[in-house]
């Protein structure tokens, strides 16, 4: 019988990542769009470092940075009640570093693709960047943004690594669906294995198949053949 947990907890973890990394990709993506400083590359390095690290690395220092063993997490422990190791709360931090670009690379290709005439007419008419940003760029970058926001969402749900190592398999609490399966698995489990991937194939496929559709064009001709 199918544990609707993990899956429950790996939309959970989904949707709270991919939240937050729009939050923090808008001004990262825009700065590397822009800027025309000497620390670009150096930026653009870190922020790519997921695509290509395996993700047991990245799960590994993570597991010994936020450690109660080392200092710093320690120290994020005593003084401020956050054990970030096996714990859905690490989980998240996990998914937010390893499914950053693919939050952030989309937003910065639409930020750079658009007319600088834009945003040069909107301080003309003296309005301020932070105005700017909100209603004259972001508004013409939405299928970028939305580009962001499903391969995020659908990244995070696929993470193996990066959770397995800084979240563990803890029941209710960090073990989704990717280590359910794994689990089953090893089990030799394979019908429950695979309904939990049959269950993740369609969704992500349903995800990916948005993200064209959007960026094609289709659900505008639709419309305009309506």
């Amino acid at each position: 019988m199918i544990d609707w947990n993990p899956l429950l907890l790996t939309f959970k973890l989904a949707m709270i990542t991919t939240v937050l990394l729009l939050i923090i990709s808008i001004p990262i993506a825009y700065w590397l769009a822009y800027t025309k400083s000497k620390a670009k590359p150096v930026i653009e390095t870190l922020v790519s470092m997921p695509l290509v690290l395996p993700p047991t690395v990245i799960g590994f220092y993570m597991l010994v940075a936020f450690s109660p063993a080392n200092a710093f997490g320690s120290w994020l422990d005593n003084w401020l009640g956050l054990r970030l190791v096996f714990s859905f709360e690490g989980l998240v931090l996990g998914s937010l570093i390893y499914s950053l670009p693919f939050m952030v690379h989309p937003i910065q290709a639409g930020f750079a693709n658009l007319s600088p005439s834009l945003k040069n007419a909107s301080y003309v008419l003296g309005k301020s960047k932070f105005t700017t940003l909100r209603k004259v760029l972001l508004p013409n970058i939405k299928p970028s943004l939305i580009t962001g926001i499903i391969l995020a969402f659908a990244h995070t749900i696929g993470e193996f690594g990066v959770v397995l190592m800084i979240g563990g398999n803890l029941s209710g609490r960090t073990r989704v669906a990717s280590i359910a399966i794994y689990d089953e698995v090893e089990a030799m489990n394979y019908s429950l294995a695979n309904t939990y991937s049959m269950i993740l194939f369609s969704i992500t496929f349903l995800i990916l198949l948005i993200v064209y559709l959007i960026n094609g064009g289709y659900f505008k001709r639709s419309h305009n053949n309506d």
